[in-house]
């Protein structure tokens, strides 16, 4: 009887991921499925990557707005807070915190959530649209910038910040 003298492949040992930096290098955003209409909204991760959320524009809606889907939770903001949080963050020229608060808690003074809130943003206060639902817009808003090239978001567990493109 022969003997098999044929060698076997070993096994591929596939490489681990490498680790996740804390902000995307430079000129890379998050990626997110979807086109950003209802039937097919835009699928995001929160800045800390621990959530999954959808969104879509709505401008059929009274004021415009931006549709946030958290699970079956509804949040709207006014649509036009991606332009007006563009223009922000390019007049504040660097990096910005973002934090994210709920409505009935209140927002750190010289981050994004409290320019959301604030009387002296271009629509003279919230962005959200919906009462008892209006905050949270740091957490939920940068991200869809990201993906559409007008900001750049750390991705950290705690203590995001973001900056214009």
């Amino acid at each position: 009887m022969k003997k098999n003298t044929a060698t076997k492949a070993k096994p591929t040992v596939k490489a681990k991921p490498p680790a996740r930096a804390a902000r995307p290098p430079k000129g890379k955003t998050t990626q997110a499925a979807g086109l950003g209409t209802r039937e097919r909204p835009w699928l995001l991760k929160t800045p800390s990557g621990t959530s999954e959320f959808q969104m879509y524009r709505d401008e059929t809606l009274d004021p415009p707005a931006l549709v946030c889907m958290v699970g079956k939770t509804e949040l709207r903001y006014h649509l036009r807070c991606l332009t007006d949080l563009h223009a922000m963050l390019k007049a504040h020229g660097d990096w910005m915190l973002l934090g994210s608060a709920d409505e009935q808690k209140p927002a750190a003074e010289g981050t994004v959530e409290a320019w959301a809130r604030s009387p002296k943003n271009p629509v003279g206060g919230w962005y959200g649209l919906k009462k008892g639902l209006r905050g949270r817009f740091a957490m939920y808003v940068p991200p869809l910038m990201e993906v559409l090239k007008l900001a750049e978001v750390e991705h950290n567990p705690k203590n995001n910040r973001m900056r214009a493109l």
